[in-house]
Order: structure tokens, then sequence, then C-alpha cells
């Protein structure tokens, strides 16, 4: 039937109203907080200065960490060269006393932070081989097979360390820094703590004893104790550590006296008694490091390859420190420039090291680093009094052994970790790309390091076993790093998976930090002091 003249067709229809807006869930749920550049509940940052004795106690803590470490990497590779006490002691000696020499360089002319340079694990496969070699050869006496291993160790350092010279101050180093984001720094920031994990409670866990109560007092007095009164909280947030170890090493002594150890293994007593370490006994007591102190140095190509790997190891581990010191301090990220430099100083410092006959070669201290975080205390200053306290105690080094407690430095890499968790704020941690490059990184920088330590024999000798062995040494050293493993990981897929999308990997943020004058504090944190940028060559600065 068809449509009659009457029929009137509906009005057309009209536009619909837009949709509401989703409700925004964060504002509903609670506060959210912007990207903050620079930590703003520090006390003290990097140029800002405590009192001169709160600066003196605090600078003390940061030697009693580095000498914890110090010990242990002379305690576990001393023996097995064949030196017996007394070597031991003058190695300690050497190894502080460069610590304090390359960390009052790192401040003054390197990178400018508030870091220590201490010993490098890096070194320990290298330092292996060269047992390996000289173990079956015949020598007069154990004294002198130590004394030819430092020679050759000596040798190795000084011609590995040009290597660190001319990457640094080529610039080669920072060019290569260029092509991280925020999405490679986390991982490397993080594993450069986190890596330390083999080395952290089942080291203490050696003497539990001691090792938990101490992990535990500290806690509870640093982070608890502390809110009790604000006068405690002063006292407590900056001197914990030295309170904790006073308590805990006359526990420990207790122990000793009253024979709690008499009967138990050799390992549990040389962990846990605190007449062990034989500094007392057993080092001179005035002694000052000099060049060459073990004779003239030893140069095998072999030996020289295989520092060579650890010297790229202890450099990319130093870069990823010196992002968490300038976190930690309230500084800006390091610029390129500034990392240039300062590996090239670590070459130059490893040059001294060489010459003066230390054990291994420096890299900046991660345990340090967590100090900083620990105390909220980020001031150069400290840092470069503590550089007199390991020069004094390396000419008086058995006075040492009164402030020596095993494993105390172990439980400070936290706070550097965490802190590289912070950089991810700068890019978009909604991007699955971001994600897939971020746990990536970060799950074969832990697993790939711990293939490589579950197949190292005792004597050195990793998974990659070519005929040659200089080699074998590059390759076991590098891929042992958790920090280097993220390194190599992370710059790969961000700089090659969707790598055009900038601004979700945080370029855009991150750029200005890579030039001299993208970022007016640049200048502020990381110039020369007394005016030496008027004499320096551009390509230092």
């Amino acid at each position: 039937m068809g449509e009659t003249e009457n029929h009137h067709h509906p009005p057309p229809p009209q536009g619909a109203a837009p949709p509401p807006p989703p409700p925004n869930l964060a504002l509903s749920r609670g506060p959210t907080w912007t990207p903050a550049e620079q930590l703003h509940q520090l006390q003290y940052c990097i140029h800002s200065n405590p009192s001169w004795p709160q600066a003196l106690l605090l600078a003390f803590q940061h030697y009693i960490v580095n000498l914890g470490t110090t010990v242990l990497i002379a305690s576990t590779i001393v023996p097995r060269m064949g030196g017996d006490h007394g070597d031991k002691a003058r190695v300690i000696q050497v190894l502080l006393f460069m610590s304090g020499i390359n960390t009052l360089l790192q401040t003054l002319i390197g990178s400018r932070l508030p870091v220590v340079m201490g010993v490098s694990f890096a070194y320990t496969l290298p330092l292996l081989s060269i047992i390996n070699d000289y173990t079956d050869e015949a020598f007069a006496s154990e004294h002198d097979r130590f004394v030819r291993g430092m020679r050759t160790i000596q040798g190795s350092l000084i011609v590995s360390s040009f290597l660190n010279i001319i990457l640094g101050y080529s610039r080669v180093w920072g060019e290569l820094t260029r092509l991280f984001s925020p999405i490679v720094v986390v991982p490397v920031v993080c594993l450069v703590g986190l890596g330390l994990f083999a080395r952290g409670f089942p080291l203490l866990g050696n003497c539990v004893e001691i090792g938990l109560p101490m992990l535990i007092l500290l806690v509870i007095s640093q982070q608890y104790l502390k809110r009790i009164h604000s006068r405690a909280n002063l006292i407590l947030e900056r001197f914990a550590l030295l309170f904790c170890i006073g308590i805990v090493w006359a526990f420990a002594a207790i122990l000793t006296v009253s024979g709690a150890y008499n009967n138990v293994k050799t390992a549990t007593k040389l962990s846990c008694r605190t007449d062990r370490s034989y500094l007392m006994s057993s080092a001179p007591w005035i002694k000052i490091p000099y060049p060459f102190q073990w004779g003239t140095p030893i140069f095998r190509a072999s030996h020289v390859f295989g520092m060579i790997g650890a010297a790229l190891v202890s450099s990319a581990e130093t870069t990823g420190t010196c992002f968490a010191a300038a976190r930690l301090s309230g500084a800006t990220a390091p610029p390129a420039h500034v990392l240039s430099r300062s590996i090239g100083l670590q070459g130059v410092g490893m040059l001294l090291e060489g010459l003066f006959g230390s054990l291994v070669g420096t890299t900046a201290s991660v345990e340090n680093v967590g100090l900083l975080g620990l105390t909220h205390i980020g001031s150069r200053r400290v840092v470069q009094i503590s550089t007199g306290f390991m020069i004094f105690f390396s000419i008086f080094v058995f006075m040492s052994d009164i402030f020596l407690l095993k494993g105390i430095s172990l439980l400070f890499p936290l706070d550097a970790a965490a802190s590289g968790i912070t950089f991810i704020q700068f890019a978009n941690n909604n991007s699955m790309r971001n994600i897939y490059v971020l746990g990536v990184s970060l799950f074969l920088g832990l697993s790939i390091p711990q293939y490589f330590a579950m197949n190292t024999t005792y004597d050195g000798h990793g998974p990659v076993r070519t005929n040659g062995g200089w080699f074998n040494d590059i390759l076991n050293t590098i891929f042992s790093s958790p920090a280097t493993v993220a390194i190599i990981v992370g710059t790969i897929l961000d700089n090659t998976l969707e790598a055009r999308h900038v601004d979700d990997r945080g370029v855009p943020w991150w750029k200005p930090f890579q030039h001299s004058k993208g970022d007016p504090r640049t200048e502020e944190f990381y110039s020369y002091p007394l005016r030496l940028n008027e004499y320096m060559p551009t390509r230092f600065l």
C-alpha cells in the first residue's frame, strides 16, 4: 500500500551528545607525583656541606665500608698466590692508598661526583688466570711465587690502563653513552647493585650469628628508632653504622674470647673471629707504599688481554654507579663528557695502580653510593675527607684491624640499586615496548652472569673454553658482570626496537643532559674547581 499525502516523516535526529570522559582513577584513589629530576629529601646535596665534626664522622663511615671490601678481596686472592699474612697486609696497604688517591682525583677532576673508588671484583678471573700459570712452576718459596704473580699483575695493569685512557679522553666512551636512554639506565643502575647478590647474604651467612644481628640492628636503629625523637632522628640516620659496628664488634669479641669458635671449621673462624685478619700482628707499624715495590713489572700478552676485559667491565660498572651517585647526591644525570673524563681518569688511576703494585684495579664503589642514600648526605666534601682516612690507614694499616667487621660493606648496595628504578619516571612506563626492553635487560643481566658463575671452576676456568686463554678471559669476565650484560642487551634493544618512538623512550628529557650546555645546572655540579676550566683543553671539559 502506497504512502498517503498526509504521512509525516519523523524529524531528523539531532547530534548525539559526546560520551562523558572516563573517570580519572588515579585522582580518585590518591595523589600523583610529577617526575623529579633531583631528590628533595636529601639533607645535604653534592655541593652543600655538613659541619666539620659531622663531616669527619660521615667520612669515617665511608672508610669503614670501603675497608670491608678491600680486606675481603685481599683475603681471598693473596693466599692463593702464595702470600702470607704479611704480604696480605702490604697488599691491603696499597689498595687503601690507591683507593684514596683515585677517589680524590675523581672528586676533583673526574666525575666530580661523591663516589669512592674501591676495589673491583671484575679482576678476579684475570687474577686466577695468572695464579694458574705459576702454580706448576718451581719457586724457591711460596713468597717468590707471590712476588712473581704481583709483578705480572703490575705489568698487566699498566698496559691495559691505556684502553681506559684512550676510551675516555678520546670521548669514545661518552659517545657510546649517548645511545642510552632512561630505559637503558634503569637496568644498568639496578644491576650494578643487585649484581652483588651472590656476595650479599650468602657471604653474611658465613657467620650468621654476627652478620644477621648486624643487619637487623642496622635496619631497626636507622629506620625505626630514629623516629622516636627529633634528635635521635638526626643522630641515628647519619651515624647508625658507627653505633652498630661498635655493638656487634664487641659481641664478636666476647664470642671470640669465650671460646665459642674454638671447635668450629676454619672457614667459620676466618669469618667470625675478631683476631683472624692478622693485620695488627703482621703489618709493619709504619709503611708508605712506593712504586715498583714488588720489583720490575712482567708483561705477558695473554694476561694483558685478560686484564683488558676487566678494565672494560670496571668502566661499565663505574658508569652505572655514577648515575646512581648523581641521583643520591641531588645532582642531575652526568653528561657524556663527564662520563668520558671519568673513565679516562680511571685509566690514569689504573696506571698508577700498576706502578705502585696494586692487586686489582678500582671502580666506583656501589656500596659507598648506597651509604649516601642511607644517610641522606650526598656531600662531595665528605667523600673527599674520607680519602684522608684511606691514605692515613694505608700507612698505619695495623690500626685498621680495630675497625674491621667482615661483610659489613655488602649491606649497602640496595639504595643504589633502587635508585635506578626512579629513572623510569622520565619515560613512558605504560609502554609495552618499554616494559619488554626492561624485562629482557633485567632478566638476562642476572641470568647470563649466573650461568657463567655456575659454570666457572674454583681455579677460574669459565664456560668459554677455547685454545686462546686470553680470549676466554675476556669473554668470561665481560659476561660475568650483570651491569655490563645489561648495557649490551639494553642498548641494542632500545636502539633497534621501535627506536623512532623517542617520546616513549624518554629521549626528549634525556637529550639535554648529554651536552655540556644542555642544562644550566650541569656547570654547577660538574665544572672543575678553582677555575681550572680556563686552563684545561676543551676536550676535557
